[in-house]
């Protein structure tokens, strides 16, 4: 038996629909994703909207299950049930009833190549105009000010978002961004978002980088997706943490750290970056020691 396909990895539903030119949302369980932005925003976007499944894919030459072992129930003197990890591509209809693509599930543990063969296969097969992605990542940036985000993409003609206060670094990979990279060496177009997320609420859903996450993505393919109950959830949140930082001198004085290095630096268009080179401020190791030690202590009060 010869080796496997990349079409092999998955299988296709028995009447696969005809569409025309769709957009592809994809979102990866397992890569850097602060404030659960990517994940509240395919949440949303699956508990609103009208969608089935379309294609699935075989996990078993995909996932290290001893590495995140599925949840199993027991009861009482058997085994009930299992949880089984599932990659699926959706299709789903906006409001106006325009059809687009959601690939959703965890991150492939091994043979990337042949996954993102196998996802560009699938583009392929529908005809994908654009691909795109969005999570969210930690930054030393306050709640207090507007969110932020890094655009990349396939195609500089593609970004119209304002420049990456990144220069050229190297970072740890993963599934998504070798799918972009591969789509724009096949002369396919992708964009990827990084939100910016506060890192004192990297580890917590933080619901405001969600609703950036959406408009963005809304902007980017010209979807029509409601964002009211993200925006609900998102004002709730805010008045959380504002209260909770009004309940601590130590806290304020975090925060209005964060907000002076992000104001002396935010417009001032010869920046890169939104770091002070000189000033004396704390790191972000003792920032968000700092507020999740206020966080915890407000847990234990509750």
């Amino acid at each position: 038996m010869g080796p496997l396909r990349p079409e092999d990895l998955y299988r296709l539903e028995a009447e696969p629909p005809e569409l025309d030119r769709p957009v592809l949302l994809h979102r990866l369980e397992g890569f850097m994703d602060a404030g659960s932005a990517g994940r509240l925003v395919r949440d949303h976007i699956l508990e609103t909207l009208e969608h089935r499944v379309v294609a699935s894919f075989e996990l078993d030459d995909l996932i290290d299950y001893r590495a995140r072992r599925p949840m199993m129930s027991f009861d009482g003197d058997h085994w009930e049930s299992y949880d089984k990890p599932e990659l699926l591509l959706h299709l789903v209809h906006d409001t106006v009833g325009q059809p687009f693509l959601l690939l959703d599930g965890p991150e492939p543990d091994r043979s990337w190549d042949r996954f993102t063969a196998a996802v560009q296969s699938l583009i392929e097969r529908f005809d994908v105009r654009l691909s795109v992605t969005v999570h969210g990542i930690p930054m030393g940036v306050p709640h207090t000010r507007p969110i932020g985000l890094t655009a990349h993409g396939t195609r500089p003609e593609l970004l119209s978002w304002p420049k990456s206060p990144f220069g050229k670094v190297q970072v740890p990979g993963s599934a998504a961004a070798l799918l972009e990279l591969r789509l724009g060496e096949a002369g396919r177009d992708a964009l990827g978002f990084a939100v910016h997320v506060p890192h004192y609420l990297a580890q917590s859903a933080y619901p405001a980088a969600a609703v950036t996450a959406l408009e963005t993505v809304i902007n980017a393919t010209g979807l029509a997706i409601p964002g009211d109950a993200l925006r609900e959830a998102a004002a709730e949140t805010d008045k959380e943490i504002a209260s909770q930082v009004e309940g601590s001198d130590e806290v304020q004085k975090v925060v209005s750290a964060l907000e002076q290095q992000y104001d002396a630096f935010a417009g001032a268009s010869e920046r890169d970056s939104l770091l002070a080179e000189d000033a004396d401020m704390p790191t972000a190791e003792e920032l968000a020691a700092q507020f999740e030690q206020f966080l915890a202590e407000q847990e234990g009060d509750s």
